[in-house]
């Protein structure tokens, strides 16, 4: 049975080319036929249906070749499966950024995406690219997830949902991608590796009696005042690696970066600080009005790796499967011990391609 963007594709190769043969005669008309009809039915012939992570019935052609992910998470994780395959960029990528990932990304054109990157695609742009597939991460928001349809749909464009929810959702989400993306080797490394990570620290700090679990204040912004509910997804590494957040209440939105006074953070008297901003970090030591906190006194701040992709939080990738391992040695290092450097090579090598010489290996610590 011919598939319903095949039969489109039939209808509209018969309106702008055999239609105006006909009239001009049938001899043409023939050879057209005989020359084209193939080329307008190998969609159909060259299709496959895939079921997508959101339970969807999916037609996309047998063989892909480029691809446009919708928000961040997904171009991340496309690039660790197989940077050709990215036809569009949601947002310009930063010096610092650049200098870990190919230089081919310098490339491709930025159409955009959704999901908070404060750029939404330009459909002119993405026609021009030209992708076989729309992949996206799937949104608990139906009015997003409706929006990126309305797209897909404009354009013909198969959608197919991907769910990265949680870092436990990776490992399933690699696997699903190298199916789609005839990578099945290169993403079950990948899956593998994160499986590992997740259950050797998974089994340790889950069990870990909350009176015993060290507590943690994690501050953004460069005065380090800003911070995150401990029921707010982004945090969910301080959880999973056994660490209790100082800072306890419902999120009052998706954003987060609740603001929090210093008088809060000296009565929690978090044993560890972790800070997203080199200026926090810097200053923390010699002002006066953070001395008194144990993280401080101990020497116990630290800031966040975050190249390419942040380690910890915003927006969320990867990069988080090597940022558990670093935050559970930081929090129990008898339990998780850790050779930061050797480590970190591997996996970069695994995940990016990328050889760390010293130089790079110390501005990826942010040492």
């Amino acid at each position: 049975m011919v598939g319903e963007r095949a039969v489109r594709q039939i209808e509209r190769g018969y309106r702008t080319i055999l239609k105006p043969a006909l009239e001009r005669g049938t001899t043409v008309c023939i050879l057209l036929l005989i020359v084209l009809l193939p080329a307008l039915l190998i969609q159909h012939v060259e299709a496959r249906e895939i079921v997508d992570m959101a339970g969807r019935r999916v037609t996309v052609p047998d063989t892909i070749k480029k691809v446009f992910t919708g928000s961040p998470p997904a171009t991340y994780m496309l690039y660790a499966i197989d940077p050709t395959l990215i036809v569009g960029l949601n947002y310009p990528f930063t010096p610092m950024e650049k200098r870990f990932l190919s230089p081919a990304m310098d490339t491709i054109p930025v159409v955009g995406g959704w999901f908070g990157q404060g750029r939404t695609p330009n459909l002119e742009t993405l026609l021009d690219v030209r992708p076989d597939i729309m992949v996206v991460w799937m949104w608990k928001a139906a009015g997003t997830n409706a929006k990126v349809e309305e797209v897909a749909n404009r354009l013909r464009l198969p959608l197919i949902y991907i769910r990265l929810d949680r870092l436990s959702d990776y490992p399933e989400a690699f696997r699903f991608m190298g199916e789609l993306l005839d990578r099945p080797e290169r993403a079950r490394e990948l899956s593998q590796y994160a499986t590992h990570a997740l259950n050797m620290i998974g089994m340790v700090a889950g069990a870990m009696p909350e009176e015993k679990r060290v507590s943690v204040y994690y501050a953004e912004a460069p005065d380090g005042l800003s911070t995150e509910c401990d029921r707010s997804p982004h945090v969910e590494l301080l959880a999973l690696a056994g660490g209790s957040n100082i800072y306890r209440c419902d999120p009052k939105n998706d954003f987060g970066m609740e603001r929090i006074s210093i008088e809060q953070v000296m009565t929690a008297d978090p044993e560890v600080i972790l800070a997203q901003e080199k200026e926090f970090v810097d200053q923390v030591y010699s002002d006066p009005r953070w001395q008194a906190i144990r993280a401080v006194k101990n020497k116990r701040v630290h800031l966040i790796p975050r190249a390419p992709f942040n380690w910890f939080d915003r927006p969320p990738s990867f990069m988080r499967i090597l940022g558990l391992r670093w935050l559970a040695n930081i929090l129990y290092p008898e339990h998780f011990p850790l050779d930061l450097a050797s480590e970190t090579r591997e996996f970069y090598s695994l995940f990016l391609g990328v050889r760390l010489d010293e130089d790079a290996l110390r501005e990826v610590l942010r040492q």
